[in-house]
């Protein structure tokens, strides 16, 4: 595997490799734990078009663990903002001799772009692009499904909120599907669109439902601009029907394990004490999104 650029076509065994790998990396540079030097000497770039903090912060981290040098590029203090084009930046970051883009872009497919245009020994790794795919975010949460359960195949996992623009929840459809998970998607009827069915996946559009048969939540986070633009009517109507809270806990299946990809809306996806209470699994994704990006890194150093 020379980049990573979504999980769509990734088999079980590749998936399984890349989350065996992670366990190795957890707690790596953390204490006593010395950092390791799968990447020394490489140059890895973090070319964010999009704001996201720790997408970024824990790319960089993981690369820095690794003994790779990082260079974080932001298009709005750079040529980007004066006209250059994507391909362009991206070439002239490339004559600087780095080994790995990473690279997060508001438009599907702008990872595949650039590994097409940059030289074949240069990885790409997509952070997210569009509303296609967030590959390493849907890994960390399938590692911690799995470190928490002990398994994936045979479980039922919801997936809740906006499915319709959300690439946290197609890169999730597509490793927990390969792994042989059963995945319910779960939100209002104007943000799951049917055509999701494709992938497999069943449709819920009452979360209260199918509380009794998951075994894992995922609580994907609203933005309030879908509010604002008129798919649902308003932040509280959401909480309300699909918002995970004290009773719908009660209700749910016991030992029921909550996931969420930050930054989570506290009282809105999820209320607080839920979110710090002992089913969830908010700070252990954190934790896991490290290890499962050395993992990605380092395999692909390795890729002839």
């Amino acid at each position: 595997m020379k980049h990573l650029l979504g999980l769509e076509g990734l088999s079980a065994a590749q998936l399984t490799r890349l989350l065996d790998a992670a366990e190795g990396f957890r707690g790596v540079g953390v204490g006593d734990v010395p950092k390791r030097d799968d990447l020394k000497g490489k140059v890895v770039v973090n070319l964010f078009y999009e704001a996201s903090t720790r997408t970024r912060v824990s790319f960089g981290l993981a690369a820095r663990r690794l003994g790779a040098d990082v260079l974080d590029f932001s298009p709005g203090g750079s040529s980007t903002s004066k006209g250059e084009t994507f391909i362009d930046t991206a070439k002239n970051i490339e004559a600087m001799g780095v080994d790995m883009v990473v690279v997060r872009h508001s438009s599907p497919g702008a990872p595949h772009v650039l590994a097409k245009h940059l030289l074949p020994h240069i990885r790409v790794v997509n952070a997210g692009d569009g509303a296609h795919e967030h590959p390493t975010q849907a890994l960390l949460d399938i590692l911690t499904i799995r470190k928490r359960l002990g398994r994936v195949a045979g479980l039922t996992v919801g997936l809740v909120g906006d499915i319709a623009h959300s690439r946290v929840a197609r890169s999730n459809i597509l490793g927990l599907k390969a792994l042989g998970a059963h995945v319910i998607v779960c939100g209002p009827t104007t943000l799951v669109p049917q055509e999701v069915k494709s992938l497999g996946v069943e449709i819920a559009n009452s979360l209260d439902a199918i509380l009794p048969r998951c075994d894992v939540l995922n609580l994907l986070r609203i933005q309030f601009e879908r509010q604002r633009s008129g798919l649902f009517p308003s932040i509280r109507e959401y909480r309300l029907l699909f918002g995970m809270d004290g009773d719908r806990m009660t209700r749910a299946k016991e030992g029921v394990l909550l996931l969420a990809p930050g930054p989570i809306n506290r009282g809105v996806e999820i209320t607080p004490d839920v979110a710090d209470g002992p089913s969830s699994a908010i700070l252990d994704q954190v934790t896991n999104g490290l290890a499962v990006r050395m993992a990605v890194l380092s395999e692909l150093a390795k890729a002839a």
